[in-house]
């Protein structure tokens, strides 16, 4: 019998802490609902013709693999150290007086570095690789700000688009992510860990086209051609320019 109560008293402790966790402050958002890849096969008309850049040049902050924020010797945020993680060159996101993270727990935090407060924290990845095995849920490509929205993508199959004011979602995508992608006006092509390029509506999440790729590397955009090392892809419909 006491056996069986304290069973059930860790289980209500482990409720609790997916909705608060112990160590980061704040409130969690559960971001990620399951399995969605389908392919509608659709052709991009809307053409874009430039993609986001973002200089980060000028941005002073620095991450450790512990998933520490510095400012130089000053320490701005502490998350939860892991013993699983990906070798990267980790480094903050600055956006006007804020800075995007993604750590190796597989969250995305938004916060002020000068204050230390923390905006808002999300999970980028799927529940169930934590549950089914799964090690490794690392978000190492960079995140990028698009005025009222925030792209992040991690290594526990998750590609999101998400609110930079409150962090909710408004859609996230099976795809696991390890290369940095690029978002070119309503879309966002992105080089996913099984080796395909994903053209994504930003609008809704739509997967408009997939396409092979030999290398898996970070894609570039211009004139309407997605380049992936020494391939090139038409941005109409994925086809391979030759």
């Amino acid at each position: 019998m006491l056996n069986a109560i304290a069973f059930l008293c860790c289980l209500i402790v482990l409720a609790a802490c997916d909705k608060h966790d112990p160590i980061l402050s704040g409130h969690r958002i559960a971001i990620f609902d399951g399995a969605n890849i389908t392919v509608a096969n659709k052709t991009i008309t809307d053409i874009p013709t430039e993609s986001v850049v973002i200089n980060n040049s000028a941005c002073p902050y620095s991450q450790d693999s512990s998933n520490v924020i510095w400012d130089g010797d000053r320490r701005v945020f502490s998350g939860f150290s892991t013993n699983n993680t990906v070798a990267a060159n980790r480094r903050p996101i600055c956006s006007g007086k804020y800075i995007y993270a993604g750590l190796t727990t597989g969250e995305v935090v938004k916060l002020n570095p000068t204050t230390r407060q923390i905006s808002w924290i999300a999970d980028v990845y799927r529940t169930s690789n934590l549950t089914g095995g799964a090690s490794m849920v690392d978000i190492i490509a960079p995140i990028v700000p698009d005025g009222k929205f925030v792209y992040a993508g991690g290594l526990g199959d998750a590609f999101c688009k998400l609110s930079a004011a409150t962090g909710v979602k408004s859609w996230c995508l099976d795809i696991g992510v390890a290369e940095p992608f690029v978002i070119a006006g309503n879309y966002a092509f992105v080089v996913a860990t099984d080796n395909n390029l994903y053209a994504i509506s930003t609008s809704d999440g739509t997967i408009y086209w997939r396409a092979s790729v030999d290398v898996s590397a970070a894609p570039t955009y211009a004139d309407g051609t997605i380049t992936v090392s020494d391939q090139k892809f038409s941005v109409s419909d994925g086809t391979e320019i030759k």
